[in-house]
């Protein structure tokens, strides 16, 4: 019996049939402890946006490391990699004057996100003002705080309560939250958490003009913001940094992970607004908030070299040419009596639906005969979130395969 004890995952039948062990990778492609070839189609777990085996990014990593691995971002404390990328990142954010506060990963930058929504309202002399409030069918990560707004059912089961003040409503339906609004008063909600696509929950992309509405709700009721790009930023939406950028949301916080290194280190930002960073830069005032990794320098180097990639490579339009072929190579796979729907059309992203959910777990291993590394998300889709180096010809490939995995 192994000692690793894997997330979301079935222990019991890891256990009698062995893990899936990945060894390397390059570009699209990772390989098994046997030596065999898959495409990778969720870019590890959405992340793995430059592709794989960027040895740049290793060098970066090895030079800083070599230098000063990580020192303290608390107090007054810093590293010259950490104050680089905040001043890059700031410059890249959708909405200019952005102040970036460091985490270790997205699950962090949510709950950094709830912690600070709640903290400014207190600041500002509206305490009451403590409601989270999210969608059905969301994912904000897994601590206490992104466990409490989740819209995926079961990923809350057997905790109770852990938050209060948190809500959910319709995923799809800006009246929702509109209806939530005049039910309990604006007075009383903190805060609004929004992916752009729901990305765990299923890859579920937004209604026409959904966010534009949820946008101006927000602005109209005084409610923060929060738009969660843990999957969504560093070009995964396709032809912009930021699904912020790309639909104009202007929101009060950005939450932001995965992309940010590419995966190649652990780490995540939070992006503030200024006009809730005010309080908080005014002087006097301290949010009693950290983590011991956050800025860590070496993180911080390799998300600068993998932002060096992005824009030497113009990584931006391939994620959006990738958006395109997605579309075109997956749709007639919608046919297949085995899928109830094929959902893309927004950002590198996609979702095959099968028609029965159960089938789901199954699938995933019969795609890996077929030559593809593949994941379950949501009820019964197949998640596809490739790297943007994938060619169209591998993209190809990549419909082909789950065609015959389809039988």
């Amino acid at each position: 019996m192994g000692a690793l004890w894997h997330g979301f995952a079935d222990m019991g039948a890891i256990e009698r049939d062995g893990a899936f062990v990945v060894t390397r990778g390059e570009g699209a492609y990772i390989w098994d402890d046997a030596g065999t070839r898959y495409l990778d189609a969720t870019a590890g777990l959405w992340f793995t946006n430059v592709g794989h085996g960027r040895t740049e990014i290793g060098d970066a990593i090895a030079a800083q490391v070599a230098e000063l691995a990580h020192y303290s971002n608390f107090g007054d404390l810093t590293s010259e990699p950490a104050v680089e990328l905040a001043e890059r990142l700031a410059a890249i954010a959708p909405v200019p004057g952005s102040k970036i506060f460091f985490t270790s990963g997205g699950s962090d930058s949510v709950d950094s996100a709830a912690k600070l929504a709640r903290r400014y309202w207190q600041e500002v002399g509206k305490p009451g003002k403590r409601l989270l409030v999210s969608r059905e069918k969301a994912y904000h990560g897994m601590h206490v705080g992104g466990t409490s707004l989740a819209g995926i059912p079961v990923n809350g089961e057997g905790y109770g309560r852990l938050w209060e003040d948190t809500a959910q409503v319709a995923w799809d339906d800006a009246k929702a939250l509109l209806e939530l609004v005049d039910s309990v008063g604006a007075d009383s909600i903190a805060a609004f958490f929004c992916e752009p696509v729901i990305g765990a929950g299923g890859v579920y992309l937004p209604p026409d003009g959904y966010l534009a509405e949820v946008r101006d709700i927000c602005r109209d009721h005084d409610i923060l913001f929060v738009v969660d790009e843990v999957v969504t930023g560093f070009g995964r939406i396709g032809g912009s940094w930021f699904a912020s950028s790309r639909f104009d949301l202007s929101p009060d916080m950005i939450t932001t992970a995965k992309g940010l290194t590419s995966g190649y280190l652990p780490m995540g930002a939070l992006f503030v607004a200024p006009r809730v960073a005010e309080p908080f830069f005014a002087g006097g005032v301290w949010w009693r908030h950290g983590y011991t990794y956050g800025g860590h320098a070496a993180a911080a180097a390799a998300a600068l070299a993998n932002l060096d990639i992005i824009e030497r490579e113009d990584l931006l339009a391939e994620a959006a040419r990738i958006e395109r072929t997605l579309h075109e190579k997956l749709a007639p796979l919608a046919e297949h009596p085995r899928v109830a729907e094929v959902r893309s059309g927004v950002g590198a992203v996609a979702a095959v639906q099968l028609a029965d959910p159960a089938e789901a777990l199954g699938f995933v291993t019969t795609l890996r005969r077929h030559g593809i590394s593949g994941r379950a998300a949501g009820q019964g889709a197949m998640q596809i979130s490739p790297s943007f180096v994938m060619t169209d010809e591998q993209i190809a490939d990549l419909a082909d395969g789950i065609a015959a995995a389809l039988g």
